[in-house]
This record gives structure tokens, sequence and C-alpha cells, in this order.
């Protein structure tokens, strides 16, 4: 199969391995709508075999996600396979053996270069325990690994996560927040790029512009979060012989119906903030 260069426009590579998740938050950003993605999940062997096709930059990794990416059964194995010139971050909960990973997978596997850690630990507190989270952090961090937390400012957590980030700092570990997107108590919360882009009020035809590769559990690859976690019709899959990306505009008919995660301002790989995942034009 021909290699997948990524473009040099292009701010993020998400790859799902499995949306599959062991917590099930109320605010899951996954389940803003529906949440009728599809569930099947590439084997381990082809998972490698897609993933060594892209070609990218040292600034620019593959993110391991989901759901929860350590639920794939193959996990350390595509951990492992990936090709060196590939970095490679995780965004995960933590709710697995660490010991396991400090075994099998050396420290310099899981990096990206940036001014925050390459694995990225979610702290749900409606959902989780902070200190067998804090512990299982201290073990990785004193292995070597590149790792911190972040929490997300809920509005019924504000406190709870304030409280985690000083007790995490004075542990050594680094403790960020993340700004709640979503709904609560009838009151929609974050920054956002386009007006009504989120409101799920009406539905209107645009022209999008994505500056992500999103790759779903099955290899699928999607124009943005909010096709993955719907379901709705990919425009490839990773393991298609001619599969390339095309930066181009592509017509939308559910604008008004975006996933926060596409439409919100928000930092880019280098911590600028001011950057939007997709460029719409009416």
């Amino acid at each position: 199969m021909k290699p997948i260069i990524i473009p040099q426009s292009y701010n993020y590579i998400a790859v799902f391995l499995s949306l599959a998740c062991n917590l099930r938050c109320s605010y899951c950003i996954n389940y803003f709508e529906k949440g009728t993605f599809v569930k099947q999940q590439l084997s381990g062997k082809d998972w490698i075999r897609g993933l060594n096709r892209i070609v990218s930059r040292d600034d620019l990794p593959i993110s391991l996600q989901g759901g929860e990416p350590s639920l794939h059964r193959d996990f350390i194995e595509i951990l492992n396979n990936i090709k060196p010139t590939l970095n490679v971050d995780v965004l995960t909960n933590l709710q697995f053996n660490e010991d396991e990973l400090v075994k099998k997978v050396p420290p310099g596997r899981i990096k990206r270069s940036s001014p925050y850690a390459s694995i990225r630990v979610s702290y749900h507190p409606e959902t989780m325990s902070l200190e067998p989270l804090v512990k299982k952090v201290l073990t990785l961090q004193n292995n070597g690994f590149s790792i911190g937390i972040w929490g997300v400012m809920h509005p019924s957590q504000e406190a709870e996560i304030v409280r985690a980030k000083e007790y995490c700092t004075s542990l050594g570990i680094d403790f960020r927040t993340k700004e709640f997107l979503g709904e609560y108590d009838g009151k929609m919360y974050g920054t956002f790029r386009y007006e009504g882009a989120c409101d799920k009020k009406f539905k209107k035809q645009v022209l999008c512009k994505t500056t992500e590769l999103i790759v779903g559990s099955n290899g699928d690859v999607y124009r943005c979060h909010s096709d993955l976690y719907e379901g709705r019709k990919p425009i490839g899959n990773i393991l298609d012989e001619d599969f390339e990306i095309e930066e181009k505009f592509r017509e939308c008919n559910v604008f008004g119906h975006c996933n926060p995660c596409d439409v919100k301002v928000k930092t880019n790989r280098f911590q600028q903030f001011g950057h939007t995942s997709v460029e719409i034009k009416f």
C-alpha cells in the first residue's frame, strides 16, 4: 500500500483503537448526540499495517485514544510495533495494569515533541477515585514515562478538579484543566468559532475542510468527530490500497449538529491559542 502523507496544514492524527470504554461519564463528548458509532475493531496486525503507512513529522504524533484505547486486546502489541519514525502519544483513563506497561513498553516509545505530557490521563470524579489514579501515575512517572493528568472543568465538578490539581501538583504530577464542552443545566458551555454549530436546533448545508486525520476503530476515516460518533459515511479506510488525504472542502448537510471537538477554539500542537479543527464556508 502506498504511504499516507500527512499535509503540513494538519494539526492532529486521532486514532480510535476502541470506542468501548470501561467508564460511562454523563458528559462524555462521544455521546454529545446519539453516539451511534461503529463498534467493530481492527486486529492489532491490521492496525500496525495501516498506521505504518503514515508519514508524519516529529511534532505531529499518532494519538491513540477511544473510548479507552487500552481495551483493545492488542494495545501493547500495537504500541511496540508502530514504526520508530512515528511518534506516539496516548489519551487514556489509565484504568489498566500500569505494571504491564512498565514491563513491556519502553518509555521512549510513547513520546511527542510538545510542552506537555505524552500520556494524557483523564480524571473524571464522577466515575473515578483520585488516590488510585495518582498511584498509577506516579508508578509510570517514576519509571521514566512522560505522563500528566487532565481534568474537565464541568460546572458540577470544578471544586473537586481544583482540589485534585493542587494535590497532584504538590506530588510533582503535571495536572492541567480542560474547558467543559457541552450542555449542562440548560446552558451550552464551550468557546466555538461558528455560531449555532453545536446547538442541535437546525441542519444547514455548508462546505467544511478539516486539519485532522480521524480514524475510527474499524479503520474508517471520517471528515470530522461528529461523523465518527454518529456513524455517518466515512471518506475512506486506512487499509484501502489507494487511500490518500485530500485537502479540500467537502459538502456537509448537518451543520448545527457539529461535535464540540471540531468547532471549539483551542490551542494547536504548538500550544498556540486560536486554532479550530475545521474551516467552514456557508
